[in-house]
């Protein structure tokens, strides 16, 4: 049985037992009542139902206080077992004693069902919530030690788990030990082969180099020699350029002194020729003009010895201060 019918049948027995003890009541009260009416003075008549009111809610105090104390798995002594039996007492006493009075058996035997059931079920109710207490007791203690077992057995199995892995992991830390040392080797081995490659490779980058080096040199010496060469031939060329263009410069000079005594000679003759007597040619007055202005002349020995006017003259002499007005060049150009 599980904790849902076990819940289920304490409903069961508790609402029963609730129906009995409500119904007893009623039937006390409306027993009762008017007995007690008739064994009290008329102005206390109100008060007959107090009674078994009283009577009543010590059977509920009772029955509630023993089904805590059931479902709890505790006992209160014997003075809950006196309330319980005194209750009971009492009510069956005030039910049949009207009956028993009149002397009317049939009445104390229909009127003592009701009492004597609720007696009877308050203390089967009682046993059986004991009974229930302790079953369910049992089976939870059953089911704690079956609980335990289980915590157990999974411990247990996961202390085996936890061993087997300790084992594997420990296995695979071997076998990952074992494998770095291989990797290791191989990689030791294969560092060993690579420094040797490497210095061979080295060796021969040194010889290359060397080599390399070598010819650089050798290349180097051979364009400084060229170098040398060429800036020999170019000391050479630039100092026969340079005596080219003394000669050409000596030559210049002697061409310009010749030509600058050219002039002179020119310009004497034509300032040795004396006042004109008239009008002069342009071009020939020109000539003189330019002359005279070489000579620093005035205006007006330049004007006598053209023959022209001395504003003419001033305009040509204007134009040989300035020579962007190019009366210099055509001077020049009519000699």
């Amino acid at each position: 049985m599980n904790s849902v019918q076990t819940r289920s049948a304490e409903r069961a027995l508790s609402g029963g037992t609730w129906l009995i003890v409500c119904g007893a009541m009623l039937y006390s009260i409306l027993t009762v009542t008017p007995l007690m009416a008739e064994h009290t003075a008329d102005q206390w008549a109100w008060t007959a139902p107090i009674l078994p009111l009283v009577v009543d809610a010590a059977v509920v105090i009772v029955v509630k206080l023993d089904d805590v104390l059931a479902r709890l798995g505790g006992r209160g002594g014997w003075w809950p077992v006196t309330l319980r039996w005194m209750t009971g007492l009492m009510t069956l006493a005030l039910n049949t004693a009207d009956s028993a009075l009149k002397k009317d058996l049939v009445g104390v035997a229909v009127h003592a069902v009701a009492p004597l059931l609720l007696i009877v079920t308050a203390e089967t109710s009682l046993a059986y919530r004991r009974a229930i207490a302790a079953a369910v007791a049992r089976l939870e203690e059953q089911r704690r030690t079956e609980r335990e077992a289980a915590e157990q057995a999974a411990r247990e199995r996961a202390e085996a788990a936890r061993r087997q892995a300790r084992e594997e992991r420990e296995h695979a830390a071997m076998l990952e030990r074992e494998q770095r040392e291989h990797e290791a080797a191989l990689a030791r081995e294969q560092a060993e082969r690579e420094e040797r490659r490497w210095r061979e490779e080295q060796e021969r980058k040194t010889a290359l180099e060397m080599a390399e080096r070598a010819e650089r040199e050798r290349r180097e010496r051979e364009r400084e020699q060229r170098e040398r060469e060429r800036e020999q031939a170019e000391r050479e060329a630039n100092a026969r350029r340079a005596r080219e263009r003394a000669e050409r410069e000596a030559r210049e000079r002697r061409e310009q002194q010749e030509r600058a005594e050219r002039a002179e000679r020119e310009r004497a003759a034509l300032l040795a020729r004396g006042p004109a007597e008239g009008k002069l040619p342009e071009d020939e007055a020109r000539a003189i003009v330019a002359a005279a202005f070489g000579a620093e002349l005035s205006v007006r020995s330049a004007a006598e010895l053209c023959g022209w006017s001395v504003g003419w003259v001033s305009a040509r002499y204007a134009e040989h201060r300035d020579p962007g007005a190019g009366g210099a060049e055509l001077a020049i150009a009519s000699r």
